[in-house]
Parts: structure tokens; sequence; C-alpha cells
């Protein structure tokens, strides 16, 4: 995917030139009610035409009619994203029905700002695609602004990128480039996430993590996904938190998935350990995150629902995707059980 990356600590200083690149006047920012104050001195060098500090988890489609309408009515001609995925959403869902240039300055691992993927909620379903007109034109990646973030959410996070990494080696439209991005990305994250749990502004472990974030939202932006992603989605619409969702799933879905020998072999590899669903489980317990479903606001009535939808369309998935595995899967994942 085409796309200009400016990388390394002190990074957000270049956001005037990045603007100046795209000729753009009035710049609307895009935060979280939490980081309005951060981004508004982020931009105190911008001709700025609004802020919309509104940006939810989950995109949801009223908040984003909101800032598709203030978007329009400041007459703005550049979105910056400050944030995590859910502010890069926000960017996203203006850009796709306006075409206005995106930057984003991304604060988390997920891998959002890389991809040409959206996603809005509407009636407690989410709805996903992908087209070119969301891919941010530039990505600003300064590990000095991802040094506040918590350790618990920098831990959820970055078990969503490895997700991504996860599934891109054994996704069926995938390539040995892809492949070796997908393997050094975990290979970054899984070095680099214990470290930032026990040391939070440990910069070295921060820079580590934001470039395997980058090069996880590189490989899911060019591959299709698989039973994991499908189900995240799916648990999404049950209003359950985006990160902490896939970091639940994913050893799960990584043993139901099993049969894809190779992309097991390299994501132990890359870990440096024997088995990857249980390797992938024994990391997520040693960063403190939830360890089952039923921690994280899932109903153990509602998990026959989304085994249901989960199987209703046919996706690419190295093991068939049949409604009683995946409910078993589900289970398991409620339940917290070593996969």
């Amino acid at each position: 995917m085409p796309a200009r990356v400016v990388f390394g600590a002190g990074a957000v200083s270049q956001l005037a030139v990045e603007v100046e690149r795209l000729g753009a006047t009035r710049v609307l920012l895009i935060s979280t009610p939490g980081r309005a104050d951060m981004v508004r001195s982020l931009g105190r060098d911008l001709k700025i035409a609004g802020l919309f500090d509104q940006a939810v988890m989950h995109t949801p489609i009223k908040a984003v009619e909101a800032a598709r309408d203030m978007a329009q009515a400041v007459g703005a001609d550049c979105c910056i994203t400050v944030g995590g995925g859910s502010t890069i959403g926000f960017g996203k869902a203006i850009a796709l029905t306006s075409s206005l240039p995106i930057i984003a300055v991304p604060t988390t691992y997920s891998g959002s700002e890389m991809t040409n993927i959206w996603g809005i909620s509407e009636g407690g379903a989410k709805k996903t695609g992908r087209d070119v007109k969301v891919l941010p034109k530039a990505v600003i990646y300064d590990p000095q602004l991802t040094l506040e973030l918590p350790a618990g959410v920098s831990a959820a996070s970055g078990m969503n990128a490895i997700a991504h990494c996860a599934e891109a080696l054994y996704a069926h439209d995938g390539n040995p480039i892809v492949s070796l991005m997908a393997e050094e990305g975990i290979r970054a994250l899984a070095t680099a996430l214990p470290l930032i749990v026990q040391a939070p502004r440990d910069l070295e472990a921060r820079t580590s993590a934001l470039y395997g974030a980058w090069l996880a939202g590189s490989t899911i932006a060019t591959t299709g996904n698989g039973l994991h992603h499908k189900l995240c989605h799916v648990l999404g619409g049950f209003g359950l938190p985006h990160a902490e969702t896939h970091a639940v799933v994913l050893p799960h879905a990584l043993r139901y998935n099993s049969v894809a020998g190779e992309a097991m072999r390299r994501i132990a590899r890359a870990m440096a350990v024997e088995d990857t669903p249980s390797g992938i489980w024994e990391l997520e317990q040693r960063l403190g995150l939830p360890m089952k479903l039923a921690d994280i606001g899932m109903k153990k009535d509602d998990l026959e629902r989304a085994a249901r939808i989960a199987v209703q369309a046919p996706y690419p998935n190295p093991r068939k995707v049949e409604y009683q595995p995946v409910l078993e899967l589900l289970h398991n994942a409620y339940e917290g059980i070593k996969p």
C-alpha cells in the first residue's frame, strides 16, 4: 500500500511540514475527549479549522455523522487524527464520504494508520470495508507520544497488532514479503511488550513496539482476514472492548487454526516458544491482560448467537469455519481455558 511514513522520537515536530506537503490550509483535528488538550497543543503551529474531540470506540454512526457534519461546516481540507484505532477510524469515516486527506499520528499499536480498512457500527453490528480513499496520506510515528499510554492499554493494543501479523502468516492471499514483515512484527512486539509493562517510559521498548505496530498494520493492509478477526468484529457488535477482545480470542483462534503448520512455526520462532497458542496465552498472562471473555463484558447467553453470526458468510480460513467448533472456541475463551 502506498504510504509516507515519518518515524522517530520527536517526529511529531514535522506535522506542519506534512500539512504543507498536502497543500492544506484548513485542518480538522480529531481526538478522543481525553486527548483534546494534548492534540490542541500539537496543532498550535497549524491553521486549525476545527477540533472534533468526540471519537469513541467502534465508530458509531451517530458520532460519525457529527464528525462529517463538522468537517463540512468548517470547510476542512485535511484531517489530522491523533490517537489509537478509534480516533483514526473517525478520520477514515470522514474520508470515506468526502475524500479528505488524512495525516495519522498513532499513539497506540492498532496499526489502523497503515490500512485502507474502515469500520462503522450501526444497530448493534459493525460494518467494515476497504477503500483506498481512507488510507492516510502520511503517518507520523513518534514513540515519545506513547510514553503515557498505560501499561494495560499498551499490552492489549500490542496483542491486537500481533493478531494482525499472525493472521497475515496464514492468509490465503499472503506472500513471502508480507510473511517476513509479519514475523518481524511479532518478534518486535513480543520482545517489547513485557519491557513496557515493567517500565512504561522505556523509550527504546516503546520505539520497538511502534515499529512492530507499523509492520502489523502493513501486513493486515495487504491480506485478507481469517476467523480471528471475524470473531473479534462479531464480538465488537456486542459492545466488547476492541483490543482486549483481540487479546482474549487470539490464543484460542490460533489453536483452532493450528493446521497452518508453517505459520505456527514462524510465530513460535518469533516468540522463542515451543507451541504458538500456549506461548501467546502465557505472554498475555505475563502482561497481566484479562484472559476471559467473561471478564470484559461478554454474556454467556450470547455465545451461541456470536457463533452463529461468525459462521453465516463463508470466508477464507486455514480450517473450515463451522458452528460447533467455533462455539467451543468461544466457550474456551469465555472461561479463559489455556488452549
